[in-house]
């Protein structure tokens, strides 16, 4: 970096230089990103899957959220059947859009934890209304597809005008249904165009049978609308839908007693067989850390592919903890978030931790070196410079809400650090004013200390250098990228150091500009 910054004050002096540098330190330029097209054709046995199906998801997911469960499930799909698993835990889960998503259209066993029992209780009972209005999200979402279903509509119509007798004959009441949505490709953007790093080659030179065509076999199963089941159906796996309670189809009162035992033995088969089924998804609460046993929190864990979708802070590092000391974990897909939130093992020197595993570094040789980012350049590298290279720019005023907030704390309340966090004030505020006390109430400070007037003189006294602040925040935007390159290539280091490691690489899944946190570490272990 010679001549960029000055060799006695340290200052910037050319900015153009700076940018270029930047800018070749970022991960699109160093060229060590997998190509994801690539790598799914390589889990594929290099065959491409062909399909017309698509699944809609927008009806009950934002499009950021669906554009990222989408490619992401398709992934991990790729990975659970290359190492021939059933299983997938989803740590960090959330709301359970992946965990769901994965388990109704993969068919696979998936266990969401999170540490917070208001999202896995919520994500239950999203899942249970996912499963059981199945009809009004594919109606919704249909699109070109609404013909087909209009069709299938005044079918089940004419069929209902049947008499009783035909309405429970054995041949309505067997059905073929669909194989699960093994060949969905939701592939798309910049990251299709990367080449493949070469160590992804090696994956196919150690003699392992590629993973067969993702296609599964119908399997014949008993269900009331095999004759009527809409596109969104086929797609389900079995027993993935719950039907419709008899009684919204005939009336009991018209049925003969036959009829009735019949259906009467029917229903209590059903039930008697859903009794006896796990459920493909199953949310979980437990606060997960590297010295966690799996076993204990998932009591039927098998052989399993660990996934985190934009996992936050430590939990991303302990995700890829886990996989290299669990041997029942034998892939990994891992998407973190939250950079301000990592622990740094040396940030602190002087002060003494009893915490045995840290969230950066992770590999041995910037542990050796003692490295440390600190928080304001883990804060920068949640920044998206993508999303401010096409327009939509940075929040320059709320940042300057927020720094002559910080102002005023100091000389004000004498408090110079902090663990207490605004939050999402600026938005519910009227003016600074109203800005000012708020936060003041979140941080636990007494507000009527200072009155309006005093504080507009703080935000007056600073306005001046409203653009000193715009352009030092675009700096750090600049910079972005190059210290989310760091914490990634720690990460894949950390993997690669391991023995039980087969191959480890940086996949770009998402458009940077839907989803800044754009980049997964997926791993498979050896056999």
């Amino acid at each position: 970096f010679s001549g960029i910054f000055c060799e006695n004050s340290k200052k910037l002096i050319d900015l153009e230089s700076f940018l270029d540098a930047a800018k070749e330190f970022s991960m699109p330029h160093l060229g060590i990103c997998t190509s994801l097209r690539q790598l799914i054709e390589v889990l594929r046995g290099m065959e491409e899957e062909k399909t017309d199906k698509e699944m809609k998801t927008d009806e009950f997911m934002n499009s950021k959220k669906s554009h990222e469960v989408l490619v992401m499930s398709q992934l991990v799909n790729c990975l659970a059947d290359y190492c021939g698993v059933k299983q997938v835990i989803d740590l960090g889960s959330g709301k359970g859009y992946l965990s769901s998503f994965l388990s109704l259209c993969y068919d696979l066993k998936v266990y969401g934890i999170d540490s917070s029992s208001i999202n896995t209780n919520g994500a239950t009972e999203r899942n249970r209304k996912l499963k059981k209005y199945w009809k009004a999200y594919q109606s919704h979402s249909s699109g070109d597809g609404r013909g087909p279903v209009l069709e299938k509509e005044k079918e089940r119509t004419a069929q209902d005008n049947m008499t009783c007798k035909e309405a429970v004959d054995e041949k309505c009441l067997s059905s073929n249904t669909g194989s699960p949505c093994r060949d969905l490709v939701f592939i798309s953007g910049s990251p299709l165009e990367m080449n493949v790093h070469s160590v992804v080659s090696s994956m196919t030179d150690t003699g392992k049978e590629t993973c067969p065509h993702l296609a599964g076999k119908p399997e014949p199963e008993e269900n009331e609308f095999s004759q009527y089941e809409f596109p969104f159906l086929k797609i389900l796996p079995v027993n993935a839908v719950e039907s419709d309670s008899s009684s919204k189809r005939f009336h009991r009162g018209d049925l003969c007693d036959e009829e009735k035992e019949q259906r009467k033995a029917l229903n209590v088969q059903a039930k008697a067989k859903k009794l006896n089924e796990s459920n493909v998804y199953s949310p979980l609460t437990s606060y997960i850390t590297a010295e966690t046993e799996l076993h204990d929190v998932v009591t039927d864990l098998k052989d399993s592919v660990l996934v985190g979708l934009h996992t936050c802070g430590d939990l991303a590092s302990t995700t890829l903890q886990l996989f290299a000391a669990k041997p029942e974990i034998k892939a990994v897909c891992s998407v973190g978030c939250c950079y301000h939130l990592l622990s740094e093992e040396f940030e602190n020197p002087a002060e003494e931790f009893t915490q045995e595993t840290w969230g950066f570094p992770m590999c041995q040789y910037l542990r050796e070196m003692a490295w440390c980012c600190g928080r304001n350049a883990r804060m920068s590298a949640c920044l998206a410079l993508e999303r401010v290279a096409v327009s939509q720019g940075l929040p320059t005023e709320s940042l300057f809400y927020r720094a002559v907030l910080q102002v005023i704390i100091k000389e004000c309340y004498g408090v110079t650090r902090s663990d207490g966090r605004v939050g999402k004030v600026f938005s519910k505020s009227s003016s600074f004013p109203d800005y000012v006390r708020k936060s003041l109430k979140k941080l636990g400070l007494d507000e009527s200390k200072l009155s309006d007037n005093s504080i507009m003189d703080y935000y007056e006294k600073y306005q001046f250098r409203l653009n000193e602040l715009e352009a030092f925040n675009m700096l750090k935007v600049v910079l972005a990228p190059c210290i989310e390159t760091l914490i990634l290539l720690d990460r894949l280091c950390y993997l690669i150091e391991q023995d039980t490691i087969a191959w480890a690489g940086l996949v770009q899944l998402f458009d940077p500009v839907k989803s800044p946190r754009c980049y997964a570490v997926v791993a498979v272990k050896k056999w």
